[in-house]
């Protein structure tokens, strides 16, 4: 960004502290909301976040860090939103519609606002007013814990003014981090929320003991339902095999930092799925996903295998094994 651009990160979750210590790289000063006062004084003395991703060192002299978002937003000329899509209608709801108006948004969430079944940028467009061209996306491939070990790693940002998406691609080029660009905001949003379904999926055949050779089926068949997915709610030519899709994809469902995998495997295993998010420390984007894609489809009618035999795990309580068992006569 230019130097009158000032950039502010809203959430500190894994990505929020990862999305900030690129930041903090190239930008004079950042701003962050952070939600509790005691990890804003933490990150003040020590340098890390104790709650997610530790291991990142952040420059603590280089955050304008504030529990009060009224203050991050009014102090920043872009917003870079990376809380949970769960929890993201409650802290915007903290905010006057008038706060957002001529500042630009990074959606870096990767999930549907459970609340309206819309990905984020249709939520902030009828709900919050934001204007498309204003409206961007940061997506994968990337994990927030390789950001944090500084190992090399991507992220596409799309934009329909392609002047915004380079300039947030300059913010975060660094060291350990290359990015590419896109004007696909629709498709990149439901392409990083479709990724973590069959993520959950990849990870119930883990628990359930499938090997490799299931996956790499698996992950095969996905790409061609989230191609069919995407056509469907947002036709315009795009090459599905690019890295904001296909590699996204194939990070999420193969990675052991997937806490989307994670979660499926945990309930591969036999635990309930109460009992798998209270086991995690992390909110399971794709839990979600599941159940907004399915109510989404119903209208659609997209020929979905692999996400309704997901929800019908997660939702309907079917057997893991016996659904599992089923997929695999689908997928061949």
């Amino acid at each position: 960004m230019t130097a009158e651009q000032r950039i502010a990160v809203i959430g500190a979750g894994s990505w929020g502290t990862a999305l900030v210590k690129l930041l903090s790289t190239t930008q004079e000063r950042v701003g962050w909301w952070v939600r509790k006062s005691a990890t804003i004084e933490h990150i003040s003395m020590y340098g890390h976040n104790p709650d997610y991703i530790s291991a990142a060192q952040l420059d603590a002299h280089r955050l304008a860090m504030d529990s009060d978002l009224h203050a991050v937003v009014k102090n920043a000329d872009v917003l870079v939103l990376a809380v949970p899509s769960a929890f993201l209608k409650r802290t915007l709801d903290q905010l006057d519609k008038a706060e957002l108006q001529g500042r630009t948004v990074f959606s870096a969430v990767k999930g549907i606002v459970p609340e309206t079944n819309q990905i984020v940028g249709e939520f902030l467009f009828q709900h919050w007013g934001v204007a498309e061209n204003d409206f961007g996306v940061i997506c994968g491939p990337c994990h927030a814990e390789e950001v944090a070990m500084e190992r090399l790693s991507y992220l596409t940002i799309a934009c329909r003014q392609q002047a915004k998406a380079e300039a947030m691609g300059s913010a975060l080029n660094g060291r350990f981090l290359k990015t590419t660009l896109s004007d696909d905001i629709y498709g990149t949003e439901y392409g990083a929320i479709l990724k973590n379904v069959v993520a959950v999926c990849a990870g119930i055949s883990v628990g359930l003991g499938y090997g490799d050779n299931f996956r790499a089926v698996l992950v095969s068949r996905a790409i061609q339902e989230i191609a069919r997915f995407v056509k469907a709610v947002h036709p315009i030519d795009r090459d599905i095999n690019e890295p904001a899709y296909l590699g996204d994809l194939l990070v999420t469902a193969y990675s052991t930092f997937s806490r989307n995998r994670e979660f499926g495997a945990m309930v591969g295993k036999g635990y309930s799925v109460k009992a798998a998010q209270l086991e995690m420390n992390m909110v399971a984007e794709g839990y979600y996903a599941v159940k907004c894609v399915h109510e989404i489809n119903q209208k659609l009618k997209v020929d979905m295998p692999i996400s309704e035999a997901t929800y019908r795990m997660l939702y309907e309580r079917m057997a893991p094994d016996l659904e599992m068992r089923l997929l695999s006569d689908r997928l061949a």
